[in-house]
């Protein structure tokens, strides 16, 4: 069955169709690589007699690798159930810290051309996060650990120039290509957390229902400047959303 392509609603009448958010299956994409330092931090932790799981899910979100990592396990085990777990912590304690340790192990960065690129987005989705976290503790009926997970998550987005060919058409064509609708294609492939697919959903249609969009937009203004240039910064309008 050929998919419907999804519609963008403009500000007046005209409305432009987008691509399908599914190019292929969620399985067939690769695994996004771990920083070496978060793998040493971890193996540590696991090596304990007695495992720490809020310290290895700090661990995980310290890194964007390990954190879709741990997601995309739990999203096989469930699927977009609406009991599955979403918090770090909670997908650990469910999958086994030895079963999540294994699978982030196994996805070290290389050390080739695009190490530094990989290096200074994980940087980024870090920085983001963490600006997002203190953004949230300001903002009423927010919960901080949901901002922090899409402050981090936001930089989906960026993994198909960064990470290279095997994630080509992702975000639509070389030419044309859409961090927002990159994120929004894996946050759904991959069943990520709601928070997560309505942040990508609602800066690629430009809409606001969520505080996600304006969390992030402040938190990249907060952020510490790196030599990336993110998209998502600049795509993003602020003052959007204004809680009830």
């Amino acid at each position: 069955m050929q998919k419907k392509p999804v519609r963008r609603a403009e500000a007046g009448s005209t409305v432009q169709e987008l691509q399908p958010f599914e190019l292929y299956p969620a399985q067939d994409l690769p695994g996004v690589p771990v920083l070496a330092e978060t793998i040493l931090r971890l193996d540590l932790l696991v090596q304990e007699r007695s495992i720490d799981l809020q310290a290895m899910a700090d661990v995980v979100l310290s890194d964007l690798g390990a954190t879709v990592t741990v997601l995309r396990l739990a999203a096989e085990e469930h699927g977009d159930a609406p009991n599955r777990p979403t918090r770090i912590a909670d997908c650990i304690a469910e999958l086994g810290a030895v079963a999540c340790m294994d699978a982030i192990a196994a996805l070290p960065v290389a050390r080739d051309s695009r190490y530094l690129a990989i290096t200074e987005t994980w940087t980024h989705a870090r920085e983001v996060a963490q600006q997002a976290r203190l953004v949230a503790e300001d903002t009423p009926d927010v919960n901080p650990d949901e901002a922090h997970l899409v402050g981090l998550l936001h930089a989906i987005g960026l993994l198909p120039p960064v990470l290279g060919p095997a994630w080509a058409g992702l975000g639509g064509s070389r030419k044309s290509f859409s961090a927002a609708l990159a994120g929004l294609q894996m946050a759904k492939q991959w069943s990520l957390p709601q928070s997560v697919v309505d942040y990508f959903r609602e800066i690629q249609l430009e809409t606001s229902n969520t505080p996600w969009a304006e969390i992030v937009h402040k938190a990249h203004r907060l952020a510490n400047r790196s030599s990336i240039l993110c998209p998502l910064e600049q795509g993003v309008r602020p003052l959007l959303y204004r809680a009830v």
